[in-house]
């Protein structure tokens, strides 16, 4: 197996912003990540001592984007920015994540079309899921993406 980069050389993302801690393992169609609960995290919740159940929602992203970033850096390429479209079906057993939790954040594509695809995710506590849901993430192409930059400054 091919040796696997911190995770933040795969994300498009800086600090504080990425928030899970590194990528497990990875695959053609998974990938792994973990997460300590910590006040590193911007969403720790210093008088609860925990971060809110919702943000398991971008833990999830960042496993997806962790999973292309990946792939990007095997061919060479820096990490894409990606776009999470929507969450189906977001379950959590917690309100929230609490503090020196260790998270286990699984993905699997399940359907990828042209720039699109879809992510089925859970996020493990000691081997018991606690949150899951389905991401629809969208990947422009560098020129559709400079062309939505554009956009956006006029």
């Amino acid at each position: 197996m091919t040796k696997i980069p911190h995770i933040h050389q795969l994300l498009p993302h800086d600090p504080p912003m990425a928030l899970v801690d590194e990528l497990v393992d990875v695959g053609d169609t998974y990938a792994h990540c973990r997460v300590t609960i910590s006040e590193r995290c911007p969403y720790f919740c210093r008088k609860t001592r925990s971060v809110p159940g919702y943000v398991g929602i971008e833990f999830m992203a960042q496993t997806v984007a962790g999973w292309s970033g990946y792939h990007s850096w095997i061919q060479g390429d820096s990490s894409p920015i990606g776009f999470l479209l929507g969450s189906r079906r977001y379950q959590a057993i917690r309100s929230s994540f609490d503090e020196n939790e260790v998270l286990d954040i699984y993905t699997e594509q399940i359907m990828e079309n042209k720039s699109m695809a879809v992510f089925s995710c859970r996020i493990e506590h000691q081997g018991t899921v606690i949150a899951s849901s389905q991401l629809n993430v969208f990947v422009p192409s560098p020129e559709k993406l400079e062309q939505m930059l554009e956009r956006s400054h006029s």
